[in-house]
């Protein structure tokens, strides 16, 4: 059985990551991709030793980092999808949350998708791509069991519901990434354009019975 000294230790340990954590948002805050291990460490005011104890290596903090992103995005997304409103206003809403996401903190949205241009950094052996798409996809097996919950597809619903997740996952973060960069419209005119592109066969599908509808 766990003692008291154990759980407070556990406490404590869940405290000074969170911590940590915290200090690395800021220096990807101010940095972007460019956020080293040393910068990071030097913000919380340990040595970087202590850091990888603590995470490991760049991907393990890089990891934990999404992981707090991620949860926070898929709240607010949820948030949007159950909103007391028609259709069409909530698929446009749950865009909007996420490009108001990433408007919101351009800096951290590319240091989660984006590698660093300077290929001179101690961690130029960090590979973002390949820690990214676990992120995408985690975010398109969300999506696709919100769908699946709320939208009657027929006899090939959770199949469909999963091309459908990581297709609108997909959607959002190609356009998104576009669109943070280029800004060549306003959100609210790309949220009007995405939802009219997802608004097909979305609009003539019925909502399960007795369930709380999308």
């Amino acid at each position: 059985m766990e003692t008291t000294q154990q759980a407070e230790q556990q406490r404590s340990a869940r405290q000074r990551r969170r911590q940590l954590l915290e200090a690395a948002d800021r220096v990807v805050l101010r940095d972007g991709p460019h956020a080293s291990m040393n910068a990071i460490a030097a913000e919380a005011g340990i040595t970087k030793p202590i850091l990888y104890r603590h995470f490991g290596d760049k991907g393990g903090l890089y990891r934990a980092l999404a992981k707090r992103h991620t949860d926070a995005l898929l709240d607010a997304l949820r948030t949007a999808l159950d909103a007391p409103a028609e259709r069409r206003r909530r698929v446009e809403a749950t865009l909007d949350t996420y490009l108001a996401a990433i408007e919101a903190r351009p800096q951290v949205y590319r240091f989660l998708m984006h590698p660093a241009e300077d290929t001179q950094l101690p961690e130029q052996g960090f590979d973002v791509g390949r820690h990214s798409a676990p992120l995408l996809r985690r975010l398109g097996e969300e999506l696709a069991k919100v769908i699946e919950e709320r939208v009657d597809l027929g006899p090939d619903s959770e199949q469909l519901s999963r091309v459908w997740g990581h297709g609108i996952v997909g959607m959002m973060h190609a356009a998104g990434d576009w669109w943070l960069g280029e800004r060549p419209c306003s959100r609210e005119q790309l949220v009007r354009s995405l939802a009219d592109l997802l608004w097909g066969r979305l609009a003539s599908v019925d909502d399960r019975e007795g369930g709380p509808g999308f």
